[in-house]
């Protein structure tokens, strides 16, 4: 029987695991900006790659904004004013334009979502998911089946044009109908569990650890049953 195969940009926009996906990728021995698998995307401003480099090195100009977050290993960032280690779970975002120097440990694996966007500072930018969170907006009401949430958002970085947004985010227990997104986002749990299910039917349970995206014209609904925290990368067209 024939199998159908789909394109990136013909296929239903969906969740993915990107914390599986970055498990197959081939570690090729390559530097910071060769060794990456890219995950299949429509082209567009927005690419998402499993970074699996190897040994040490320098970027001289970066061209475009990038979210980094390790999964296994460790990968060291140095922009002469700023040293950053970056250890499993922790994220950073590195901006186009930054000159710096890596060091990849053994056995590396994190993912990058690029961003051609305006960016928004000129120096590597931590992450800190232990910042304070302050009151953020709640799902629309039309939207929720049972009690409104209390959400709390820490934006770290955003981008000049503010189509590129980075941070954390925590909320109590919800339960959201399925909404369109009109805007790419990854995230990694910090705290918590979360179940999402696309238009299909198709359904994921992600927790503490885990790293997913959900596409840009996705049809997804979202339900938490515990407190739930995550690290965030948005990129929302104007």
């Amino acid at each position: 029987m024939k199998q159908d195969v789909f394109t990136a940009s013909e296929r239903v926009r969906t969740f993915i695991d990107l914390r599986s996906f970055a498990a197959t990728a081939a570690v090729s021995g390559g530097d910071y900006l060769s060794a990456r698998t890219p995950l299949a995307l429509p082209d567009g401003p927005v690419a998402i790659a499993a970074l699996t480099a190897t040994g040490n090195g320098s970027i001289e100009r970066l061209d475009a904004d990038e979210f980094l977050i390790v999964l296994e290993g460790e990968l060291s960032l140095d922009s002469g004013t700023t040293n950053v280690r970056l250890k499993p779970g922790e994220s950073a975002v590195l901006p186009a334009n930054l000159s710096f120097s890596w060091s990849a440990g053994p056995n590396l694996r994190a993912i990058v979502m690029r961003c051609a966007v305006i960016p928004g500072a000129t120096d590597i930018v931590p992450i800190d998911d232990t910042a304070p969170l302050t009151p953020s907006g709640s799902p629309q009401d039309a939207l929720l089946i049972g009690p409104t949430p209390s959400c709390r958002n820490h934006r770290d970085y955003q981008s000049e044009d503010d189509v590129f947004i980075c941070g954390t985010w925590d909320s109590t227990p919800y339960h959201r109908r399925a909404m369109s997104y009109g805007h790419y986002e990854l995230m990694h749990l910090l705290a918590g569990e979360v179940t999402v299910e696309d238009e299909t039917g198709r359904t994921g349970t992600f927790g503490q650890g885990d790293t997913f995206v959900v596409e840009l014209g996705a049809f997804c609904s979202w339900s938490s049953k515990t407190h739930v925290k995550k690290a965030y990368a948005i990129y929302r067209p104007a």
